[in-house]
């Protein structure tokens, strides 16, 4: 049965912060690198007959250290436009309005969860067609890719805050019984074999 992968894109010095990060372009640090390449052994042996991503730096260099060809990229996988509070952080914003909430209120300047809803649903229908030759990679951000999830299963945009999703995790949306499920979600790499001979204690 044909699944969706979705893949959020390795850490960034925004990310790290908790900074909000929609189209500021930021490459991924050294940690996002690794965390990138480790989740090359999970993929690998998988095939997929299309790998979309986010236009965003961070989310097409995640796709090359994984091992996955990018087979096209698309706007609707951006992240969510944070309009006035891109770069702030949650508590920062807070400061200024306590009930702030992203997945009720929107951004002043950007979007709204409804807007974002709308371009996820269109990816949906865009990726819904290719289901029927095989899976399909996704490559994107936290907040996108959590909406991406609720509204496979249904749910409405705000849904999306329930769905923790941290940097470099994989998640897999697919069937079950005829209905869409969430199948895994924010599971990250496996660990790297230990190499050979090591024999440390480890407590």
């Amino acid at each position: 049965m044909s699944e969706i992968l979705l893949v959020r894109h390795g850490e960034t010095t925004w990310s790290a912060s908790r900074r909000h990060t929609s189209y500021t372009d930021l490459e991924l640090t050294p940690d996002g690198e690794r965390q990138a390449r480790a989740l090359g052994p999970a993929l690998a042996g998988r095939r997929f007959v299309a790998v979309l991503s986010s236009p965003r730096r961070r989310a097409l260099l995640t796709a090359q250290l994984a091992g996955l060809t990018v087979t096209s990229t698309d706007d609707d996988l951006a992240e969510w436009n944070y309009g006035e509070y891109e770069g702030r952080t949650t508590a920062e914003i807070h400061d200024e309005r306590s009930s702030w909430n992203v997945w009720t209120d929107g951004c002043p300047g950007g979007e709204s969860p409804s807007e974002v809803g709308e371009r996820l649903d269109r990816l949906l229908a865009t990726v819904h067609p290719l289901l029927e030759r095989g899976s399909v990679a996704i490559v994107g951000h936290a907040h996108s890719l959590r909406v991406l999830g609720a509204r496979w299963i249904g749910l409405p945009p705000s849904a999306g805050g329930l769905l923790r999703l941290d940097t470099a995790t994989m998640s897999v949306l697919g069937h079950e019984h005829g209905r869409r499920v969430i199948l895994r979600w924010n599971q990250p790499p496996p660990p790297p074999p230990a190499a050979e001979g090591d024999s440390t204690a480890r407590h």
